[in-house]
């Protein structure tokens, strides 16, 4: 029977439903800095703001520009988590169950929404942000690291993701994933993941053991 011993979570559209406004921040930015790039906020989701400016924005003056832009969105922006998602982690820690964030953000990002959501840091044994992976989503290193960093094996894991490049780095390393539908339908995700889920409202620990024990595969819940 396989022991669940670690969660290991994306922040952005995954715990915390934020995909909207980083659209439009990203479409507003595309629209002045790459017209010539059509959704540029689609191409760009779940990846780092070192790749973005590297695929996107090499100019250093372009660069500065959105840097500001973004770091006053960010001040302004409303962090609110994914319905069920604390009640989830709660019943995950109480279990034993270690629960990290493993997110494509930076450390500075983390600290503005931490000044608004305060009880953020405490529900998580690991916050890992994109400054401690040698290599980003879709790489897989990122979980890889995380389940080292954690004492925990690769099987022993369980991983929550929205993006394309999130799912794709957890299938990549292994980890029994579950896709969350609240950046991408079902349709578009489900051959990504073993499991499909709306939100966290209807997932318990003793659900996702039975998951990971292969009770149900392909899953929506």
């Amino acid at each position: 029977m396989a022991t669940l011993r670690a969660a290991l979570f994306d922040l952005d559209g995954t715990l915390i439903d934020t995909e909207a406004q980083y659209t439009e921040f990203w479409g507003g930015m595309g629209r002045m800095f790459r017209p010539d790039v059509p959704d540029l906020e689609k191409k760009i989701k779940g990846t780092t703001l070192t790749q973005i400016f590297d695929g996107y924005f090499p100019d250093p003056q372009v660069q500065a520009d959105i840097t500001a832009r973004l770091d006053a969105f960010e001040q302004q922006m409303q962090f609110l988590f994914v319905a069920g998602a604390e009640a989830f982690v709660d019943d995950l820690r109480r279990h034993g169950v270690l629960c990290a964030v493993v997110t494509s953000s930076n450390q500075k990002k983390m600290e503005s929404m931490m000044r608004k959501l305060p009880q953020f840091a405490g529900m998580f044994d690991r916050i890992f942000t994109s400054e401690m992976f040698k290599a980003s989503k879709p790489d897989p290193d990122c979980y890889l690291m995380a389940a080292r960093t954690l004492g925990v094996e690769v099987g022993e894991c369980v991983v929550f993701e929205d993006a394309f490049t999130g799912l794709e780095a957890a299938q990549r390393a292994e980890m029994f994933t579950v896709g969350l539908t609240t950046n991408n339908p079902r349709q578009a995700i489900e051959d990504k993941c073993q499991c499909v889920a709306d939100d966290f409202t209807r997932l318990s620990h003793d659900a996702v053991v039975r998951l990971l024990n292969g009770d149900v595969l392909h899953e929506t819940i």
